[in-house]
């Protein structure tokens, strides 16, 4: 009696972590798919509010207090470089905004001068850098994407998260349940090879169900893209386990229960991204 009670009560945990992230996670598909799907405005918008999120759970990593003026600085470089890629990309602005990148980045370098107790500035100016081409170029990378045509196509952001979300639903139940060879044990234990495969086996199943749905793009076009999401977004996972185990945390906030931080559930994403880009540009 005591003992199933006991494993009970070790179970409760678990099940409350995954029914958190059940609610969350579908919470948030149905706020994403919103933003994607009603113009390319709300698009823009939600997908600002996440790019800031994750930029602002960096910064609060690698940054003290004594660095908040530099961690806002980078937050506003971020918006403006954000901002102004989709105006770029929509057509709305000309291409020579990213010729401000530089100048607007050295007025940190101005404000590292100016900081009387800055005794890193090498190593805050590149943890600065740092935060805006791991989280923002990604989130800017995107808008190449769905306007890689000319006009705003959400069927192609619709898309690749279809194919994020199958991924990781097929990599972290089939991995739980049938996982026996790690994939990268000196990163994550957890993540299996079983996982891993079978979550780019469902990414494929996915691309062909979206070829048939979301004819935009060809048959061919949502394979490779189903490729870069295992391969690429699976390596984005890792990159961002191998980022808190430096630092020795678990999560990078709590801000989703059952999911951790913003960071943790866009870490296929920040890696995806840039390569979708590239890709959808040049085919």
């Amino acid at each position: 009696m005591t003992s199933n009670l006991n494993k009970k009560t070790q179970e409760t945990p678990q099940a409350d972590s995954l029914r958190n992230r059940i609610i969350y996670g579908f919470s948030g598909f149905f706020l994403v798919l919103g933003g994607m799907v009603w113009n390319q405005w709300s698009y823009g918008f939600v997908f600002l509010v996440i790019c800031m999120v994750c930029q602002y759970e960096f910064f609060n990593l690698v940054f003290g207090k004594a660095q908040r003026p530099l961690r806002n600085y980078g937050l506003m470089i971020g918006f403006l470089f954000y901002v102004g890629s989709f105006m770029v990309s929509a057509g709305l602005l000309s291409s020579l905004f990213y010729f401000w990148a530089y100048p607007i980045f050295a007025g940190a370098f101005i404000l590292v001068l100016y900081q009387k107790e800055q005794a890193h500035p090498f190593q805050s100016l590149g943890y600065l850098l740092l935060g805006l081409v791991y989280v923002v170029l990604p989130f800017s990378a995107l808008h190449w994407g769905v306007f890689s045509s000319g006009d705003y196509q959400y069927e192609v952001i619709l898309g690749t998260f279809f194919l994020i979300w199958i991924h990781d639903i097929g990599a972290y139940f089939i991995g739980g349940r049938y996982g026996k060879r790690l994939l990268f044990p000196r990163i994550s234990p957890k993540k299996s090879w079983e996982g891993s495969i079978a979550g780019g086996v469902m990414a494929l199943l996915m691309a062909g169900l979206l070829h048939t749905y979301l004819p935009n793009l060809s048959l061919f076009q949502w394979v490779i893209l189903a490729l870069i999401v295992t391969i690429a977004g699976t390596h984005g996972d890792l990159v961002e386990s191998m980022l808190k185990r430096s630092l020795q945390i678990k999560d990078s906030s709590q801000a989703l229960p059952g999911h951790g931080g913003f960071l943790d559930r866009f870490d296929n994403l920040l890696m995806s991204a840039p390569f979708i880009a590239l890709f959808l540009k040049i085919f």
